[in-house]
């Protein structure tokens, strides 16, 4: 009777052990910051006065009667975005000019003053309600540097600044993104002013106070953007592309001479890349407008669909987020031009995945965690972010091979960890057999939330090996994609 339960005891001992999962690597990202990566790429819409001048930034004096688009329809922009495979939008409710196109209480430098709408329009909400309705997450960006305010500069417009902030946090819904930048001081017309104004922009925004007691508390659920990063960090070009090499962990430092690292003071030499060793999840948003400039000017076109999926691949691609700036015309409409490239590029990423070459192949792995299949391949395949593949820890060197039932023609892979337990893989490499022996046809480094790796051309295999070479701890892995790029 004893040897019996001595054997039940030790098949019990090792079921639980079997079910045990990894241990987490390093900064984790929060729930918020979880719910970012999952989108992936969205659109930062300028459109102020500043659009009817024909410049990139307002001086803060323009007329708030030139404003008046008078065919705006934020649904034909959202609807636009959506086409372009784009899962979120953040609004310019201000920007540098100091025009505030939602009816606050803050200055009467505002929307109200403009013939839109005959006065009563408040397009914060046209565009908050436009994304909800077509399922995209919604955003804000109120500029902190404000050219028209005659308080700019002083201890008084720093509560104007929160005002504005509480305003856009508690009257137009959950908000997925609270986006600011670092462009800050300068000339500018300050309430007839017409003076250049400096501040210190270390000290003078008191950014951990404003983020703590207004952000955080009246919207839990907004990660922060900025370009040292609170929650997401500027890659440090306006190029929208990230480093080969990216890590979503990174460490805010100040230059030299600064005690502390704030927004308008940060170590952009580091960001495109990220640092491995840094303390903290603040993984890159890569913004890049649509056109040449953030506003709309009629001399300009679009990127193409090949140049979007160009930027696709080395943001999105490389684990960190596209942000595509979109610029509504005078009409207060996207141009056709604009709508039909991010059509064209909608189109090509939503057929390139709509058959994933690996879901009916078989995938062996040299080794799952305690030989459980709660940990098995299949979890690769299943369109479910939270499963994983996994080993057991003796195999942090580790591969698997996809089988298929026939040649298979590919030139895009997929590839995510489960960055719930942190970014592991620092070198991997990718096979294809030819000739009866295997053949490297690509190598990488970082992985995180997604790697896409595209080929030249095409491939033809009948098996395909992903080994990974150097991680620190044992590989957890959560989507492999074989894909074929629609033309």
């Amino acid at each position: 009777m004893k040897k019996i339960l001595i054997v039940v005891l030790l098949v019990a001992s090792q079921t639980l052990w079997a079910q045990v999962p990894p241990k987490p690597y390093g900064p984790l990202p929060s729930p918020r910051q979880l719910a970012w990566h999952e989108v992936e790429q969205y659109g930062l819409i300028h459109f102020t006065p500043t659009t009817f001048e024909n410049k990139e930034w307002g001086y803060g004096d323009a007329d708030p009667k030139i404003f008046n688009p008078k065919e705006f329809d934020a649904e034909q922009i959202v609807q636009a975005a959506k086409a372009g495979g784009l899962r979120g939008i953040i609004f310019v409710a201000k920007h540098h000019d100091g025009f505030c196109l939602w009816p606050t209480n803050t200055t009467d430098y505002n929307i109200t003053k403009s013939p839109f709408r005959d006065g009563k329009g408040d397009m914060v909400k046209e565009v908050a309600d436009a994304a909800r309705k077509y399922g995209l997450k919604f955003g804000v960006y109120c500029s902190p540097w404000d050219r028209n305010n005659a308080a700019y500069g002083t201890p008084e417009y720093l509560a104007i600044y929160r005002e504005q902030l509480r305003e856009l946090y508690t009257n137009y819904g959950p908000l997925f993104m609270s986006w600011h930048d670092g462009a800050n001081g300068g000339d500018g017309y300050y309430g007839g002013a017409r003076e250049k104004r400096s501040i210190d922009n270390t000290t003078y925004y008191q950014w951990d106070e404003t983020w703590t007691n207004l952000t955080r508390k009246l919207q839990p659920g907004a990660n922060i953007f900025s370009d040292i990063g609170w929650d997401v960090r500027w890659v440090g070009n306006e190029k929208g592309t990230a480093a080969e090499t990216h890590w979503a962990t990174f460490t805010p430092q100040p230059p030299k001479g600064v005690n502390e690292a704030v927004p308008g003071q940060a170590n952009y030499e580091d960001s495109p890349t990220g640092m491995r060793d840094g303390k903290f999840w603040i993984p890159a948003e890569c913004d890049v407008p649509l056109r040449k400039g953030w506003f709309y000017h009629p001399d300009q076109q679009p990127k193409s669909p090949d140049e979007l999926f160009d930027l696709y691949l080395k943001s999105v691609g490389r684990g960190a987020a596209l942000d595509l700036g979109l610029a509504p015309d005078t009409r207060g409409l996207l141009s056709d031009a604009d709508v039909a490239s991010l059509k064209t590029f909608g189109d090509r990423l939503q057929k390139t995945y709509a058959v994933n070459l690996a879901r009916p192949a078989y995938i062996r792995a040299i080794n799952v965690r305690g030989y459980n299949s709660i940990y098995g391949t299949k979890n690769l395949v299943d369109n479910n972010p939270d499963t994983y593949w996994t080993t057991d820890e003796d195999f942090k060197k580790s591969e698997f091979t996809v089988e298929f039932s026939q040649p298979t023609d590919f030139d895009l892979i997929s590839i995510r960890e489960n960055i719930k337990f942190g970014q592991r893989v620092e070198e991997f490499a990718v096979d294809s057999w030819e000739n009866d022996a295997w053949k490297e046809i690509h190598k990488g480094t970082s992985i995180g939330a997604r790697r896409l790796i595209k080929f030249d051309a095409p491939v033809t295999t009948t098996k395909l090996r992903v080994r990974f070479t150097k991680t620190p701890e044992v590989v957890v892995l959560s989507e492999l994609g074989v894909y074929k790029v629609a033309e």
